[in-house]
């Protein structure tokens, strides 16, 4: 696989990134978590318009059709500029299973609204008691002697589970994890929501008799290959992350002074930059590493390029958000900068989709087949 940009991919790049510049600033970031709760419906068209939403959706459903690469260079700006909109969740994850798992008349019906941002998506899969293993379940479908099904149980940890609509849920039926489709105003539905650590927000699902749509009964496949779409493309946003953090640090250390110099000509500072840069190129040779496994026809190979890039872009992250609050000093604990945004954003890389432990383990598991 080339990641080398191509023409087409350099000026999505350049656009998204003069996008997030204007739109997506620390005031409006501020803003939003105020008075949008960190979902803002105007970036949400204009991420549809610019074709962010629709990138991985076939063109015969009206998106861009495009693959793993792509998706990387996309996630890499808009992770640059902390967008706090539910892109992974519906744009990746759950565009990843529809396409590949959802029957024909599902894709028909729901792939263009994922592409032009008509519903926004969420992937309800850990439970309170089930940590972050989408296999161990205990929700519950059952048919009903009409067409459809419904659900009972409670799904814990929804990310973006406030702004979200329509909800990807898994679910045992007949013994067997399945995967449905479960719209926000299903009777029977109850969400409570809350606010996040990193400015975003997370969701509780109590589910009594929920009406459903059976998208299919191969859920853990279609679980694991929509996650692992989801780490890539975290992966290749925490580089962005990290790369606009580093160059932020960079241009306070240049203009902050001690002993009447800038804080910047200190080789002792000046190492520790040099680390949190090869931290960041590491973890962004690890995003190409994931979305390169994405492709692989091997499941063991795309488990174990997927698995070592969530740990160590994990590792990476915590590493440099640590420095950068470190050398703003007391300035870095404080609400006033963005430091401590990119900080938070870069603190939940380990434990979104599951934490390094999880992924430990499946790397092994995965070098061992």
């Amino acid at each position: 696989m080339d990641f080398t940009y191509s023409e087409e991919q350099q000026m999505l790049a350049d656009s998204l990134r003069r996008f997030v510049a204007s739109e997506c600033t620390f005031e409006t970031r501020r803003r939003n978590a105020r008075e949008h709760g960190s979902f803002d419906r105007a970036v949400w068209s204009s991420l549809a318009e610019i074709g962010v939403l629709g990138l991985a959706v076939p063109a015969e459903y009206g998106g861009v059709g495009e693959g793993p690469a792509s998706q990387a260079v996309v996630q890499r700006e808009l992770g640059r500029g902390l967008v706090q909109e539910p892109v992974i969740p519906g744009a990746v994850i759950a565009t990843a299973i529809l396409r590949q798992f959802a029957p024909a008349a599902l894709q028909a019906e729901w792939l263009p609204a994922l592409a032009n941002g008509e519903k926004v998506f969420a992937v309800a899969y850990l439970e309170p008691t089930t940590r972050y293993r989408a296999d161990t379940a205990h929700a519950e479908a059952r048919k009903q002697e009409a067409n459809g099904y419904v659900l009972n149980g409670t799904k814990s940890v929804v990310w973006h589970g406030d702004a979200a609509d329509t909800y990807l849920v898994s679910a045992k039926l007949d013994g067997v994890l399945a995967l449905f489709l479960m719209r926000r105003d299903a009777p029977g539905l109850t969400v409570s929501c809350y606010p996040t650590m990193d400015r975003l927000s997370g969701a509780d699902l109590k589910l009594v008799d929920v009406p459903v749509t059976l998208v299919t009964t191969n859920g853990l496949d279609a679980l694991e290959l929509g996650l692992d779409h989801g780490i890539a493309a975290q992966c290749a946003a925490a580089a962005g992350t990290m790369e606009r953090l580093i160059e932020i640090t960079a241009e306070y250390l240049a203009t902050r002074k001690q002993f009447g110099k800038p804080l910047a000509s200190f080789q002792a500072l000046q190492h520790r930059v040099a680390e949190m840069l090869m931290q960041k190129e590491l973890a962004l040779s690890m995003a190409y590493v994931a979305a390169q496994g994405l492709d692989a026809t091997d499941i063991a190979e795309r488990r174990r390029k997927v698995s070592a890039a969530k740990v160590v872009t994990a590792r990476a992250a915590r590493f440099v958000g640590q420095q950068a609050v470190q050398l703003h000093g007391g300035m870095g604990m404080t609400d006033e900068l963005e430091v401590g945004d990119y900080f938070k954003a870069l603190t939940m890389v380990d434990v979104l989709l599951g934490d390094t432990d999880l992924y430990m383990e499946r790397y092994t598991e995965a070098m061992a087949a």
